[in-house]
């Protein structure tokens, strides 16, 4: 049975890490590196770096910063943030990256997931959806860091992104996003149940029990978070204890 993952997220901008809420308002919590080494030693399964600014400054990812990452980081390490095309995949991993995170790109240019699947395979390929729920309760996925609508709703572009290559689906409530009142459940559980290929649940995770609930009524392959390492006492190794308690297979829970 694969186990379930918990995976921090760190948002990077200006060379800092940064913390908002609902892609907004961003507040520096400190950052990057030492952020790194920490989570190394808090038994997380993977971690994942998204440079916030890169797509709305039009700029490339940061080579050098991502191989100076990597280096201090002993688990598989995801990342995104201006990632236009494969030749920036490559850079990616060949600075450490054992994963990249495309999301604004995909929309106008569908190929460029297609060619990085064929070019390095598709279990390095995760597509990040950032959804946001409108007046009429309808989920929109939004691109450019949450600031532009693009007309597709969530489930049915995770599975257009499936059947492109991808090999994850990293699904983000926006409106839940720094709040720490929950995982949006049926945004979770919605992408879930279309595609077949692991779905990593993110925004809005306060304790565990939130964890808990996008696993088991979600039906999350995996749990993001950020705020709730940042701003509380609770740790990726105590959520993971917590989920085995529950019944969840999880890596290293003592």
């Amino acid at each position: 049975m694969l186990k379930t993952r918990v995976i921090p997220t760190l948002l990077w901008k200006n060379h800092g890490l940064v913390k908002g809420v609902g892609f907004n308002s961003w507040r520096r919590v400190g950052t990057v590196l030492p952020a790194i080494k920490v989570y190394d030693l808090r038994e997380v399964d993977e971690m994942i770096v998204v440079d916030i600014t890169a797509t709305q400054d039009g700029h490339d990812p940061d080579y050098e910063s991502i191989e100076e990452f990597s280096q201090a980081c002993f688990v598989p390490l995801t990342v995104g943030g201006g990632v236009r095309s494969v030749e920036h995949i490559r850079l990616l991993l060949r600075a450490g990256a054992d994963k990249v995170a495309i999301n604004s790109a995909a929309f106008t240019n569908q190929e460029l997931v297609r060619k990085a699947s064929d070019s390095f395979g598709s279990q390095c390929v995760v597509i990040s959806v950032d959804a946001r729920k409108n007046s009429s309760g309808q989920y929109e996925c939004m691109s450019h860091a949450g600031t532009q609508p693009t007309g597709r709703e969530p489930a049915a572009w995770a599975l257009e992104m499936e059947r492109a290559g991808a090999g994850e689906i990293l699904i983000t409530s926006i409106q839940r996003d720094g709040t720490m009142e929950g995982y949006d459940l049926d945004l979770v559980r919605s992408v879930s149940d279309a595609v077949s290929i692991p779905v990593i649940a993110s925004g809005g995770a306060g304790n565990y029990v939130h964890m808990w609930e996008a696993i088991s009524e979600g039906r999350a392959s995996a749990v993001a978070a950020a705020s709730i390492f940042h701003f509380t006492q609770q740790t990726p190794m105590e959520a993971k204890q917590y989920l085995r308690s529950r019944g969840v297979p999880v890596r290293h829970a003592l």
